[in-house]
C-alpha cells in the first residue's frame, strides 16, 4: 500500500541512490548504506520491483541490473499511510464494483460519493478520502 500512496503523490522520499548489478540471495538484498527497518525502492528488477523494508521483507532470489533508492519518509507520513491502509482494508471492497447505485422491486441503494476539484461527483476511495491530507507531501508529476 505504501508504494501506491507514494505513486499517488509522486513522492518516494528518495535519499541515496545505488545503481548497478544486485544479487538477492536467500530472499535478502545486501546494500551498504541501508539499515534494518528502512524503506527502500527497487527499480529495474524482473521479480522485485517495488517498495520494501530492509531486513524485514523477503524478496525473490535473482540477479538484476537496476537501481535501489533508500527512502526517508517522515514519521507523520507513515502514520497517515497506516490509517489509509486500515481504511482500505475496512472499506476498499465496498468501493469496488461497476455500479454506484442500483434499484429494484422498491429497493434502492447508493454508494457514497465525493466531489472532485471540478465539482464532478466521484466514488469515495482512499484517494478521495485522504488526498487532501497527502497534498502536503505531493510533488508535481
Amino acid at each position: 500500500m505504501l508504494e501506491q500512496i507514494c505513486a499517488f503523490i509522486h513522492n518516494f522520499f528518495y535519499g541515496d541512490r545505488y545503481a548497478g548489478t544486485f544479487t538477492i540471495e536467500n530472499g535478502v538484498l545486501t546494500v551498504d548504506g541501508l539499515v534494518d527497518g528502512q524503506y527502500f525502492r527497487i527499480c529495474g528488477s524482473r521479480l522485485n520491483d517495488g517498495v520494501y523494508r530492509y531486513g524485514v521483507d523477503t524478496l525473490t532470489d535473482e540477479t538484476f541490473n537496476g537501481v535501489v533508492w533508500d527512502m526517508r519518509p517522515p514519521k507523520s507520513f507513515l502514520t497517515l499511510a497506516e490509517e489509509i491502509e486500515a481504511w482500505q482494508q475496512k472499506y476498499g471492497a465496498a468501493t469496488q464494483g461497476p455500479y454506484q447505485s442500483e434499484s429494484f422491486n422498491g429497493y434502492s441503494y447508493s454508494k457514497g460519493s465525493a466531489t472532485d476539484a471540478s465539482g464532478k461527483s466521484v466514488p469515495v476511495t482512499w484517494q478521495t478520502t485522504f488526498g487532501p491530507y497527502l497534498n502536503h507531501w505531493r510533488k508535481l508529476a
